[in-house]
């Protein structure tokens, strides 16, 4: 009776309209009416319509899921939720944004929720730069500020409403772009390209403001200015970190690599290294050795080398090579070595340091592209002074001996110190 009944044409006729109309325009190519089990799939789906959703999403594969388009209606209403940005509501433009994402999340259409929640993202993340402050938000804003200040000079008054305004740009943009994540794992979306590019382009946003300088410190409008400026770098650095580490975490469980997207880590490390105003050297090369770009990870330590203390230059370097070896991978670490001394000799003002650290890292290197074992425990006793200046090192050659020698671990155990410290290091 069923075979009777799906392969009518009133049936086939009914199956059709639901699924333009129920499910998704795109969705009409994988129905064909010679097939027994799709229409028996879509004379199911009348009775269980929101299983069989999702089943003609699997069903059609990883580009079905990204065939989508929000109703004319709800486009409307993004127009709506821009022109409150614009205004300088940017706390009300986010429970907007946040309302209407969830809204389609919850009746599984995470797709859409996704086109919301990076919409809303790049553009309170976009407008985080803009040093006016505008419209009725803005001005209410400004007046409450101005209250509080009266005190200050008038420069100082426009200033910190400035980095307020900034500031609220930044935190709601970065609630969104987490959001955004968010919607990822919970739709079970798969790593690709389309995705990284959209990450990539949040990412982007994220605003760039250089710390004020030749700044009188003896003066306390200029010293508060400081503080603002640092303040408002942390919160940007913080913001950007919790959206980048999360969408790793979602590419290692969604067919990214085993460490994460190296393209993500990237990011990272460069947004650590360029715009926290607590630069720790440890997390972003972390990130950078998990990436895929050891000729930029050389010209970030370059220009670290530039400006750090004395002392600091060949720690960062052999940190950065061990890191490598670390994970097994012996051709960056040979690359990023490469072109440091290639561009310290580009560079003005930043020389090779010459250290007994620097020899150690050297020869080691070399001693890893042979079966040497004895060689490379000869090294570790005679250079033990160097490498004991960061404890972090002896932890990294005792990995480094298992990975290419087969040595196992001295007190080796899940979740030891090692595993400890790279946590710290990811931020986790």
């Amino acid at each position: 009776m069923l075979g009777r009944i799906s392969s009518s044409p009133i049936f086939e006729t009914l199956a059709r309209n639901y699924v333009k109309f129920y499910i998704n325009e795109s969705y009409l190519q994988c129905f064909r009416a010679d097939s027994e089990v799709k229409r028996f799939v879509f004379f199911l789906s009348f009775f269980f319509p929101g299983k069989v959703h999702r089943r003609a999403c699997h069903e059609k594969g990883p580009d079905a899921s990204h065939s989508h388009q929000l109703k004319s209606s709800e486009l409307q209403t993004i127009e709506k939720i821009k022109k409150v940005v614009e205004e300088g509501n940017f706390y009300g433009a986010l429970q907007m944004y946040k309302s209407l994402g969830s809204r389609y999340a919850l009746a599984d259409r995470y797709l859409e929720a996704l086109d919301i929640f990076h919409s809303g993202a790049c553009l309170q993340l976009a407008n985080g730069q803009r040093k006016e402050v505008d419209g009725k938000h803005g001005v209410a804003l400004k007046n409450t500020l101005q209250q509080r200040i009266r005190a200050q000079p008038h420069s100082f008054e426009e200033n910190c409403v400035e980095k307020t305004v900034a500031a609220d740009k930044v935190t709601c943009g970065t609630e969104l772009a987490v959001l955004f994540v968010e919607s990822l794992v919970k739709g079970k979306i798969a790593y690709d390209d389309d995705t990284l590019d959209r990450i990539r382009q949040i990412y982007k946003k994220f605003p760039r403001i250089s710390v004020p300088q030749n700044l009188d410190l003896a003066d306390d409008a200029d010293m508060q200015q400081l503080t603002e400026a640092l303040g408002a770098a942390k919160t940007r650095a913080e913001g950007c970190s919790s959206f980048l580490r999360a969408a790793i975490k979602w590419s290692t469980e969604f067919g990214g690599q085993r460490n994460g997207s190296p393209e993500i880590h990237d990011m990272l490390a460069d947004y650590l290294y360029t715009e926290s105003p607590e630069l720790d050297m440890s997390k972003v090369t972390y990130h950078f050795v998990r990436g895929k770009n050891p000729k930029k990870f050389a010209l970030t330590l370059i220009n670290f080398m530039g400006k750090c203390y004395p002392g600091e230059d060949d720690l960062a370097v052999a940190r950065a090579v061990l890191m490598y070896l670390a994970q097994g991978n012996l051709r960056d670490a040979i690359i990023l070595m490469d072109e440091v001394k290639k561009q310290v000799q580009q560079s003005e003002g930043v020389n090779f340091p010459q250290s007994d650290l620097m020899q150690f890292t050297n020869f080691l290197l070399e001693t890893l592209q042979r079966d040497a074992l004895p060689l490379f425990n000869m090294l570790r006793d005679r250079y033990r002074p160097s490498i004991s200046r960061e404890p972090l090192f002896n932890e990294l050659l005792d990995e480094i001996a298992e990975k290419f020698y087969g040595v196992r671990r001295r007190n080796s155990m899940p979740g030891g110190m090692f595993g400890e410290i790279f946590k710290m290091m990811a931020g986790d």
